[in-house]
């Protein structure tokens, strides 16, 4: 009575089922190593962000990539801002997902290097295409502190990097697009500002990065795995249900044939006892 699995139907429905187990538990997996990262690039942020701050110049120097081991670490330096190169980057949100800028404010260095600053979220106002209403940063020599952060390409933020933008507007954060204006040499990565905070609020400080949620990779990751292991169950529900059902099938067309057979006979005895 299994002979029916060997039918076409069956032989591909048996294979789809074979490539569906392997596949749901692939996926299981990857939604478990996004689950791994995700725990582990919580832990880096909240390692980073309770670590003492170190001289920014300890981390990065120019045309270094901050590697993501560094990233959101304390970092402190002392100089002065630079307002005539002061730029703000477009695209970004405030904490409450309002359209803005970011200003970003090189800060220039003793030793006759620079490195960015981004001071925050400010409103874009009517014309998202005129320069902002930007606080000045403080006068003379100031020590800042914020979080290390890696320079921003488009291949990472998937902010594509467009050209013939209004004046002192831009994309991305790039230390070395700021070096060619600056004509000096740019530490590599850029520094969130934590302090001094603006005693008018504006720029509205960059909020820590999220490091408490850990997503539902696990949960999709189960459910998954779940469904993988219902396949062959599933399979062997319907194996079973056909046959049964095939069963059924032949017990009803044997009955019909013996209730035919038995009519015949019946009929043939009546007509042999009448009369001539």
């Amino acid at each position: 009575m299994y002979r029916f699995v060997l039918t076409r139907q069956w032989v591909c429905l048996t294979l789809l089922a074979l490539l569906l187990i392997p596949a749901m538990t692939k996926l299981g997996f990857w939604q478990f190593h996004r689950h791994e990262h995700r725990v582990a690039q919580n832990s880096l942020i909240a390692n980073s962000l309770e670590s003492a701050p170190v001289p920014v110049t300890e981390l990065t120097s120019p045309g270094h990539e901050v590697p993501r081991s560094d990233w959101w670490r304390a970092v402190t330096a002392t100089g002065r801002f630079d307002t005539t190169h002061e730029v703000v980057v477009r695209m970004r949100t405030s904490a409450d997902e309002r359209p803005g800028f970011h200003v970003l404010t090189p800060l220039l260095l003793d030793d006759g290097r620079a490195v960015l600053v981004n001071r925050g979220w400010v409103p874009s106002g009517t014309d998202a295409r005129a320069y902002p209403t930007v606080p000045k940063p403080p006068t003379g020599e100031v020590t800042v502190t914020g979080r290390l952060k890696a320079d921003e390409t488009t291949e990472d933020s998937g902010i594509k990097n467009r050209r013939g933008l209004p004046d002192r507007q831009v994309m991305l954060i790039n230390s070395e697009q700021q070096a060619a204006a600056l004509k000096r040499p740019v530490l590599g990565g850029y520094v969130e500002l934590t302090a001094p905070v603006p005693s008018s609020g504006s720029p509205e400080p960059v909020p820590e990065p999220d490091h408490d949620s850990i997503g539902a990779h696990m949960a999709y990751a189960i459910q998954w795995w779940i469904f993988a292991g219902a396949v062959p169950v599933g399979w062997v529900v319907l194996v079973r249900r056909e046959k049964r059902d095939r069963e059924e099938d032949a017990r009803r067309a044997a009955a019909a044939a013996a209730g035919d057979g038995s009519g015949d006979g019946a009929g043939t005895d009546a007509e042999a006892g009448v009369p001539a």
